[in-house]
């Protein structure tokens, strides 16, 4: 029985050495994520200013934007998918960038009657990542992993 304990537990170091050393990937792939996501909201910002004609009649006549004027929500959304991105990309308040990227995510999908389903898809992926990061944060490579260690610990 000696044997088979000493067998479990240099099982166990090997096992939990290897598997510590994906910790290391961690700071990465919650950059890996912010980048991504980011891009996806800054570049549909972008497409927005670039015809803002467009903008407006789409806001007006497709997208069902509850409570709001389509002009205040087009300005709001146009904002959120420039300014929130920018945030997230440096990882500046991290959570709430990627809390404000969730709502205007939520926003698209529900004010758009018909939504294909690989766009719901999408939408659903993005929603998932933009929750990892309002849970666990921006990760080490951010603003606020610095801020933190140069102002608060």
């Amino acid at each position: 029985m000696n044997n088979y304990v000493k067998k479990v537990e240099r099982f166990g170091q090997v096992y939990f050495a290897f598997i510590n050393k994906f910790n290391l990937l961690q700071p990465l792939a919650l950059l890996a994520t912010r980048f991504y996501v980011g891009w996806v909201f800054f570049a549909s910002g972008l497409t927005k200013l670039r015809d803002w004609e467009s903008t407006l009649f789409l806001f007006e006549e497709e997208y069902a934007v509850p409570f709001i004027n389509f002009e205040l929500a087009a300005w709001l959304g146009t904002a959120g998918e420039l300014i929130l991105p920018v945030l997230l990309f440096l990882g500046l308040g991290g959570r709430f960038s990627a809390a404000g990227l969730s709502i205007v995510n939520i926003v698209a999908v529900i004010s758009l009657e018909a939504i294909a389903p690989a766009a719901l898809t999408l939408h659903v992926l993005w929603g998932v990542l933009l929750a990892q990061i309002v849970l666990w944060g921006s990760g080490a490579i951010s603003i606020d992993r610095f801020l933190k260690w140069k102002f608060f610990s």
